[in-house]
């Protein structure tokens, strides 16, 4: 029994594990690039994970991309510099439904519970991912100095969301002392 169990622990790490090949990274089964340019910027992966349902269910694979490795959250959601999330969607169960909830669920998280001070910018947020969601649907939200969060599907601009306090909400998500999935949060900050 306790064989299986530490073989099961075993196989179960080895998707949360990522290899360099080139200029790319393969998390899980998506291949990222090692670099993005992001407002001006040269953007390097910090880190990858992927964001897991029950245990089993892969959701999706995401990178963190900043100017410069860090593996301090506070810092990294409190900077006021370019950076970026990859999600690359890897499921037919991510619809556009479910990641509506999934982002307001995050909010509270990263928010405590009060969201009422961004609630006009949640909602232009959560707008974004109204159209249909399917597998290998990529999403890049960005924060742009001076033009503030850029969210992009499939390369084209959904959006724009000025403001530091939604950035800081926004990266709280994955970064936050609550976030929406611990290993992914270990994960993007290169741990």
């Amino acid at each position: 029994m306790k064989r299986v169990l530490v073989l099961m622990i075993a196989v179960l790490s080895m998707n949360f594990g990522f290899a360099q090949n080139g200029g790319m990274t393969e998390v899980g089964d998506v291949m990222l690039p090692n670099t993005m340019k992001v407002g001006g910027s040269d953007l390097v992966l910090n880190g990858g994970g992927i964001r897991k349902k029950a245990f089993v269910l892969e959701l999706y694979s995401g990178g963190l991309y900043l100017e410069s490795k860090s593996k301090d959250a506070k810092s990294i959601i409190n900077a006021d510099q370019n950076m970026a999330m990859k999600l690359v969607i890897t499921s037919s169960f991510v619809s556009s439904d479910a990641m509506i909830e999934a982002v307001n669920d995050g909010f509270d998280a990263s928010m405590r519970g009060d969201t009422s001070s961004l609630d006009s910018e949640i909602k232009k947020f959560i707008g974004f991912f109204s159209d249909e969601i399917v597998e290998k649907d990529v999403f890049d939200i960005t924060y742009q100095t001076g033009r503030g969060v850029v969210c992009y599907k499939n390369g084209n601009e959904l959006g724009v969301i000025p403001g530091m306090e939604f950035k800081k909400a926004l990266f709280g998500i994955w970064l936050g002392k609550a976030p929406a999935d611990k290993k992914l949060k270990k994960g993007m900050l290169g741990n």
